[in-house]
């Protein structure tokens, strides 16, 4: 049982197996044509392909055409062939009415023009063998049959076309005629087109299958109902197009096609008619908008007034729409611009509280801006734009200009005032305490528009040739929010140092215990503030006061530093020596009451441009730290004496150049025995310059040169004496000479 089952399980797939080899033998060549029959229009040119299919051979194949109306067939035209052709077919072919056209290796088209009655029938089309064995078809026959012309269009009037002269924003309406009296079932697919140039454009179609198709361009026209197209009686179709513009100027045609559905049910077109209808001019409307004033300077609180005039040569009845805009610069466009103020056709403004829109007349338009300020300075423009009524009571907007930028200048009124800086206590001592008080004094105008704000620096007093650089304490924003400073922060929450306002114009700075670390230039800068329309505050000047120094004699040293080099320029590979030294200044201690860090840098530049580099670093202990080197010079870094240190770059390289400098951090030992750290001291660089010594980069390659050329001279001499004296030499072999005496005469 399950044999059997296998065996029935197996069939199916031997057959499958057999039905593809069969289709493998039967495989051979096709020759195609379309299935007819072709139904052509009498007069019209036909054009009917050819092809051929899984041949062998070369890739470019031959055609021949014949054509029968009964049974014999007549030769009409060949690809390979130019004797072919049929005495009767011979003229027309001669003269280009019967052609072959040749669209790939494997197809062609037979064209027939100004087809005729007698060329109804039917066509064969063949190809001559190149396949190794005789398979498939060599031959396939389509039957054409022609028909008398029944299709006739026509203009709504007698005339070829009439000429239309309307304005933009008009409605016009153009109608067509088109009818077939052919003896087939065919359908018209009728196209209206425009002619602005030299090519025609698709506006909108009814297709042959009863479809609207609108043209590029024109589908959310067509969306919108602006173009419309009308069956009407007698076979008008009627173009309704509203809202014109001048896109919509230039010669409108009716195109109209005839289709028939073939014998594969696709749809072929058989013949195509066009009139033209109408030429349309579209006059542009006019519009020109001007504000009436050029540039504008405006003091601050003050009311800006322009005025946007309009003129148009439209007549009837219309409504304008005027838009105010603003921008910051001239260049920017509608979409980038602020919207200011707006006044639609029905006269309905939108909505401000400092900005109004008014109708001065029928041709202007008034902006009113009041109580500017300085963010009003910029750009200031007008766009206005026409609108005409339509027949279904809708508006519809035929134009739109924008004038030219205003440029408007806010003059800002600038507080006047003046600040002073005063110490209503100083310190003799260390943990006395400071007071200052910033002043504003001559301040003009203090209405409520106005606030003042402080803001207080320090400067240290440095012993090197730093620059000076100051740090923020403490300052006040608008709404005298006090935000402090990373110096002060910590004391100011311990309540060490204290930041008020005494009066209206008076700030306070006071440090309840002033240390050494205090000692320094105080200054302080008061910001004027102004309020703007949306109640914002911004800030319109700074005064900054004199500088006030606190400072008192201590008694410990003044430290100073300095670089020095007897030679800072030296040539490659030599020694480098330079010299850090510290003087003092005031009180003098023992050399075992002072210890220093000194740390070497090297900006690689010639301007300081650039983050220094550490070399090395001696600290107060004695130990010796040196960076990563990636060259062949070394360093070393010793302290010569209580006061001086000495770096030293061994076999200097071209990367050693640029500005050398120490930074020097003093310990002094009290009287108790602690160690007190000073602050840092940067000496001011020095540049050390490394050149290259010609001589001696080349001393050592000429002698090795000159060496080396003596020696192969010598060499060579030796080698040529050997060569001439032991293995160039000939031996000679001398001609053996037989002795014989001479015989004499009378024995010849």
């Amino acid at each position: 049982m399950g044999h059997r089952g296998e065996r029935a399980s197996r069939l199916p797939l031997l057959l499958l197996l057999l039905l593809l080899l069969l289709l493998a033998f039967c495989r051979g060549r096709v020759v195609r044509v379309p299935k007819g029959p072709l139904i052509r229009v009498m007069g019209t040119e036909v054009v009917i392909p050819c092809s051929v299919s899984d041949y062998d051979g070369p890739s470019e194949q031959n055609f021949d055409w014949e054509f029968s109306r009964e049974t014999d067939f007549v030769r009409i035209v060949s690809t390979w062939d130019s004797t072919f052709t049929s005495e009767e077919y011979q003229k027309r072919v001669g003269h280009g009415d019967i052609k072959l056209r040749r669209s790939s290796n494997d197809a062609v088209e037979l064209v027939i023009r100004n087809i005729q009655p007698t060329d109804q029938g039917r066509y064969k089309c063949s190809t001559p063998s190149t396949d190794a064995t005789v398979q498939g078809n060599y031959d396939a026959e389509v039957q054409v049959k022609v028909i008398s012309d029944g299709l006739s269009v026509s203009g709504s009037k007698a005339r070829s076309s009439m000429s239309l002269r309307l304005s933009e924003g008009d409605s016009f309406k153009l109608r067509c005629s088109a009818v077939t009296t052919s003896p087939e079932h065919t359908h018209l697919h009728v196209t209206w087109q425009i002619k602005s140039g030299s090519t025609w454009r698709d506006i909108l179609s009814l297709t042959h299958e009863g479809k609207f198709q609108p043209g590029p361009g024109y589908e959310e026209r067509y969306r919108n109902g602006d173009i419309r197209l009308d069956t009407g009686a007698n076979d008008t179709y009627r173009l309704s197009i509203s809202q014109a513009s001048s896109v919509d100027g230039g010669v409108y045609r009716c195109l109209v096609s005839e289709w028939v559905r073939g014998a594969d049910s696709s749809w072929q077109k058989i013949q195509e008619k066009s009139v033209e209808i109408a030429s349309v001019a579209i006059q542009r409307t006019a519009l020109d908008v001007v504000i009436s004033t050029s540039n504008v300077s405006v003091t601050e609180r003050d009311s800006l007034d322009l005025i946007c005039n309009i003129t148009t040569d439209r007549s009837g009845i219309f409504q304008a729409e005027v838009m105010w805009y603003f921008s910051a610069s001239p260049d920017d466009t509608l979409s980038d611009a602020q919207v200011l103020l707006s006044m639609d056709h029905d006269s309905v403004v939108s909505e401000s509280t400092l900005i109004s829109l008014s109708h001065v007349d029928r041709n202007a338009y008034r902006l009113l801006v009041r109580d500017v300020d300085v963010e009003d300075s910029g750009y200031y423009f007008c766009q206005a734009a026409v609108w005409v009524p339509l027949h279904n009571g809708s508006w519809h907007k035929v134009v739109e200009r924008t004038s030219a930028p205003v440029s408007v200048v806010v003059t800002a009124l600038e507080p006047d005032y003046e600040v002073f800086l005063n110490a209503s206590k100083t310190p003799k001592f260390s943990d006395d305490p400071t007071e200052l008080n910033c002043r504003i004094a001559n301040a003009q105008d203090t209405e409520a528009n106005l606030r003042f704000t402080v803001s207080w620096y320090y400067q240290q007093r440095l012993r090197s040739d730093d620059v000076v650089t100051k740090e923020l304490l403490a300052t006040m924003d608008a709404d005298w929010t006090l935000l402090l400073g990373d110096r002060s922060r910590e004391r100011t929450q311990n309540g060490e140092i204290i930041f008020s306002k005494k009066a209206v114009d008076t700030f306070s700075l006071r440090i309840q215990w002033t240390s050494e670390s205090d000692r320094g230039d105080y200054f302080c800068v008061i910001s004027a503030w102004t309020r703007h329309r949306n109640s914002s505050w911004v800030k319109r000047k700074d005064v900054t006061s004199a500088s006030v120094s606190i400072f008192w004699a201590t008694q410990g040293p003044v430290f100073n530093v300095s670089v020095h080099s007897d030679n800072p320029t030296i040539y490659q590979g030599e020694l480098a020596d330079l010299l850090c030294i510290i003087t003092t200044e005031g009180m003098t201690l023992e050399p075992d009451d002072m210890s220093f860090d000194v740390s070497w840098f090297a900006v690689r530049s010639f301007a300081l441009d650039r983050e220094p580099i550490l070399l090395a670093s001696l600290d107060r202990r004695g130990i010796v730290s040196q960076s990563r080197r990636n060259g062949s010079s070394d360093l070393s870094l010793e302290r010569i004496s209580p006061l001086e240190f000495r770096l030293r770059v061994h076999g200097c390289e071209d990367h050693d150049f640029g500005n050398h400098y120490c930074i020097v951090t003093p310990w002094v030992r009290s009287a108790t025995g602690v160690w007190q750290r000073e602050p840092d001291i940067k000496a001011k660089p020095i540049f050390l310059s490394v050149k290259m010594d010609v001589l001696n980069a080349f001393k050592y390659p000429l002698l090795i040169g000159i060496g080396l050329a003596t020696v192969i001279g010598l060499l060579s001499c030796l080698i040529g004496y050997c060569s001439s004296r032991w293995c160039c030499k000939k031996e000679v072999q001398e001609t053996r000479r037989e002795r014989r005496r001479l015989m004499s005469m009378e024995m010849d």
